[in-house]
This record gives C-alpha cells, structure tokens and sequence, in this order.
C-alpha cells in the first residue's frame, strides 16, 4: 500500500515478474532433451536382428547382458560363469515376474550361448525372452 502526495491511499498490485522464471525453466527443458537420449540403459550389447518379434515388457526383472566378450551383468551387475546360475536364483527370489531376458551380443559365439542356457536350465529357469532389435527389412 502506497501514500500519494495528496493523502489518499491507493493500492498497488504487486505482480512478481515471471520472466526469469521462464527462461530458468527453458534452458533446464533445452538440457534434458539434449542429455535425456544420451543416457543409455544396460550393458552396451550389438544386437542381433529379427523380424518376427513381441513387445517386450518396459522395465523386465531379471536381464542377462552378455558382451562380445563373454562378460556377463545380471541386471548391470557384473557376474562370473561360475557364479551366474547362484546369483539367477537369488533375482528370481524376489522377482514376481519369473522370466529372464537374455541380451546377448550378436557377434557371441554360439557354443557361449548354449554353456550359459544350461546354466539357466540348473538355476530352475523355465522362461527365457531373447532381447533383438526389430529387423527393418527383409534384405538384411
């Protein structure tokens, strides 16, 4: 509330400048959109292609990453061979779903492959989904 000269009261509208506001929430906006597709999930794997494939759920439970070079993460978390079928049982533990997903390198041998199913198969795994990306062509 203001005095005038003549003695009269008036009012003031107090309105806060928004303006800085704006630009603070602008450039946080123009910073995700630029960081957000850089952040990548998972183990960084080459996958294989296919073309008959189903959606996979967003955020699986259980994932089995196996790298080119035979390193294996279970849920990002590096793992041994030896070890792999103990640390299986534990996820599935507290997992509701009981599937695993397999993202396997495209470039793994395929012996790799076959040692680390029957690893699952003595860990009590009955459901395997294979991670691929979606062939776009039938020329591929």
């Amino acid at each position: 509330m203001t005095v005038s000269i003549s003695g009269k009261e008036t009012d003031v509208s107090a309105e806060p400048n928004v303006v800085p506001l704006c630009d603070v929430l602008l450039v946080l906006l123009i910073i995700f959109m630029v960081v957000t597709p850089l952040v990548q999930k998972g183990v960084d794997v080459r996958l294989p292609t296919a073309l008959n494939t189903i959606d996979m759920p967003e955020n699986p439970e259980v994932v089995l990453h196996i790298k080119k070079d035979g390193t294996m993460f279970v849920n990002e978390d590096q793992v041994q061979a030896d070890n792999l079928a103990l640390i299986l049982e534990e996820a599935f533990l507290s997992a509701s779903d009981k599937r695993l997903y397999l993202r396997a390198d495209s470039d793994l041998e395929y012996g790799n492959i076959v040692d680390v199913i029957d690893i699952m198969k003595d860990a009590g795994v009955e459901i395997v989904g294979i991670i691929t990306e979606k062939k776009t062509g039938a020329a591929e």
